[in-house]
């Protein structure tokens, strides 16, 4: 106890004294300190009168920070006093006391609660991982409202600067005559701060003591420049325009997202370079793929794959290119609802809904099976094999462009069966989306509960039926009614001007989009059912808005497959290559095989010879258990290595799908269809 009380006053004094004392006596306090803590050359009397010593310089620091408050209290009164000051600016110069007031109390309390600290460090137990842990967030949460403070104060000084700033200004302004353009220039002046009084949201302010607000130490990282000078002069702008990038703890970067000025417009030219460096760079890996016979698709995962973090890590706004990614996906799935008419919709549609549902029982039943021989947690192998379950759609898209549709007589359109499957694994996409916070939650309740989230998995899946029917019915409506007047009101509006005809159109999709994810569907179903109910307008119709769609789709499109390519590692699946292989190979075959075996039993036995076909479109897994997986490994439903192994997965087998869609397409379509293809 004597060694911990002798250690606190220690620092209690050194503190304060290291800030008056000059280098010569800071180096005697040291040695001092360091000679009584390994018990040598240091006597009683000499402890006793250090302590001393430093005890008074303190408490005469502490008696001078006495004496300052009370002059600032009397100047407070002064001022108060003051007749021949305006109201607003007795308000500042009070404000301007009570900060430095302010500020002798916090530096103050920084001493004590530094004191605080340490004791409670010496009277813990050095082995106890937890005690030094809850001590460490401890002092973390206490610098971290110390930093609030400290930006607040900061805050209120340059507020204060400015006002005395333009105090002089409004002096030298009364000492001369203004001409009219001065006077006009003030006016402005006094406009453009009301102005941005009204437009300020005061946002931090506002959420610092919202319940689940953190407060998180960041870095602010200037843009590295060749040009020290340059970088110089940018860093001021960038200062104020707030352009700067911030790294957290966790090593997640940020970006502005609204600025605290909105009347300066602003860029992000991260994300501008990104996006002009993935549009130079995928030519020519599109090119390439082109030439050796690969969809111009994987030119593009290329592209990502180098420019991502696995290559030169030189795109900085991954969460941003994904974003604008995710728009491919959106008008990928409305050129194909476009294409799929509702006729060919009614021709499949028992076909199209019961293929998907018995191919993701039978995965689910399966992954039970491993999971239990391998002793895998149930929830993580539903999980797993609902994933590998899902097929992409806007690869088939991709297959299927510029194919022939024409049937024969009697038969089903192997495209039709095709797309109306991978449409209700959308459904199911988002059904699984729904269903996975229950998910989350059975991997962690205990076997009585068991019963219980059965059931509430059951009420999710009777809600979300219910909004596919309340959809459904909202179709009907749209198609009836609504979509005709629109579209001819729109091509009315257009004509000479394609700009009001792509937008009403973009505009009905995202419409459609909102309404699906409003009632906990898939947003990509609003997609596809915007394209269907257009489609219904007829040939001419859906041509026409082809047309204009389709540059947009490829564009975004890139963006998308890059995005992909983002999450691609190389290195991980060369060290991994024989089980990714096994891997990839076990779940592309019992893709396929399953898908052939639940078409040979509900497909009619005039069309059987398609089975192959779909079979073969379908063993692949969606670029959506990207999307799943991340989900999944935040709420720990699955692991970083099994995570990892979903990805390397998903990659090989979208990597092998164009071989085995060109042997089904050789083995079961008669040549001058197979030509238009491939």
């Amino acid at each position: 106890m004597k060694a911990t009380g002798f250690i606190s006053l220690w620092t209690l004094v050194s503190l304060p004294c290291g800030q008056l004392a000059n280098p010569a006596e800071h180096e005697d306090v040291v040695k001092h300190a360091i000679k009584l803590h390994r018990g040598k050359g240091a006597v009683i009397t000499q402890r006793k009168q250090w302590v001393l010593e430093s005890c008074r310089k303190l408490s005469g620091l502490l008696r001078q920070k006495n004496v300052v408050l009370n002059k600032l209290k009397n100047a407070i009164r002064a001022v108060e006093k003051d007749a021949g000051l305006s109201d607003e600016e007795k308000l500042f110069q009070v404000h301007t006391f009570e900060i430095f007031q302010k500020e002798l109390n916090e530096s103050e309390n920084s001493v004590f609660q530094a004191i605080h600290g340490l004791q409670r460090a010496l009277q813990g137990d050095y082995k106890d991982v937890v005690n030094m842990k809850e001590s460490s967030r401890q002092r973390l949460e206490a610098l971290r409202e110390a930093a609030i403070k400290e930006e607040m104060e900061y805050v209120e000084l340059l507020a204060a600067e400015k006002h005395q700033v333009e105090a002089l200004k409004n002096m030298q302004h009364q000492n001369k005559s203004l001409s009219m353009l001065d006077e006009i220039l003030e006016d402005v002046r006094k406009a453009a701060d009301r102005l941005e009084e009204e437009i300020e949201e005061h946002a931090f302010d506002d959420n610092k003591s919202v319940r689940g607000v953190n407060f998180e130490a960041v870095l602010r990282v200037e843009e590295d420049e060749a040009n020290s000078k340059r970088n110089a002069s940018k860093r001021e702008v960038e200062d104020d325009l707030g352009l700067s990038m911030l790294i957290d703890s966790q090593n997640n970067q940020y970006i502005l997202t609204k600025p605290r000025d909105s009347t300066i417009p602003r860029a992000d030219h991260h994300f501008i370079k990104d996006i002009v460096t993935i549009g130079m760079l995928s030519l020519p890996c599109g090119w390439l793929c082109t030439t050796i016979g690969l969809p111009t698709m994987f030119g593009y995962i290329i592209c990502g794959v180098l420019l991502g973090p696995s290559g030169l890590n030189s795109i900085k706004s991954i969460v941003q290119v994904e974003t604008l990614g995710e728009f491919g996906v959106f008008f990928t799935l409305f050129l194909v609802g476009l294409e799929f008419s509702p006729e060919r919709l009614r021709k499949v549609w028992k076909i199209s809904l019961q293929g998907p549902c018995y191919m993701t029982v039978l995965m689910i039943a399966f992954g039970l099976l491993w999971g239990h021989l391998l002793q895998i947690r149930p929830t993580q192998s539903v999980f797993i094999s609902t994933c590998l379950s899902l097929s992409s759609t806007p690869l088939v898209s991709r297959f299927l462009a510029g194919s022939v549709r024409g049937d024969k007589e009697g038969d089903i359109d192997y495209s039709s069966v095709l797309l109306g499957m991978l449409v209700m694994q959308d459904v199911q996409l988002g059904l699984f989306i729904a269903v996975m916070p229950t998910l989350i939650q059975a991997g962690v309740s205990t076997h009585s509960s068991i019963f219980k989230e059965i059931l509430r998995i059951l009420i999710l899946i009777g809600q979300i039926l219910f909004s596919l029917a309340a959809v459904f019915l909202l179709c009907l409506v749209i198609k009836t009614y609504l979509i005709g007047p629109y579209y001819r009101k729109l091509h009315a509006e257009s004509k000479g001007n394609k700009e009001i005809l792509i937008l009403g159109i973009t505009a009905f999709t995202f419409l459609m989009l909102t309404i699906t994810e409003l009632l906990d569907v898939s947003m990509e179903l609003g997609c596809f059912l915007a394209g269907a109910l257009i489609s219904s307008q007829g040939h001419m119709v859906t041509e026409e808005i082809m047309c204009c769609i389709e540059p947009i789709r490829d564009f975004l499109a890139i963006i998308f497959f890059a995005s992909i390519g983002l999450h691609v590692f190389p290195t991980f699946v060369i060290y991994e290559l024989t089980v990714l292989l096994f891997l990839t190979l076990s779940v592309v075959i019992m893709k396929f095989v399953l898908a052939v075996l639940v078409l040979s039993l509900i497909l009619p036995k005039t069309s059987q010879y398609i089975k192959w076909i779909v079979s073969a479109g379908l063993a692949q897994v969606s670029e959506f258990s990207f999307v799943l997986g991340s989900r999944a490994r935040r709420a720990g439903i699955i692991s970083r290595e099994v995570y990892l192994l979903i990805l390397s997965v998903t990659t090989l087998s979208l990597l092998l799908a164009p071989a085995l869609w060109r042997a089904a397409i050789m083995k079961c379509v008669p040549r001058p269809e197979r030509r238009s293809s491939t």
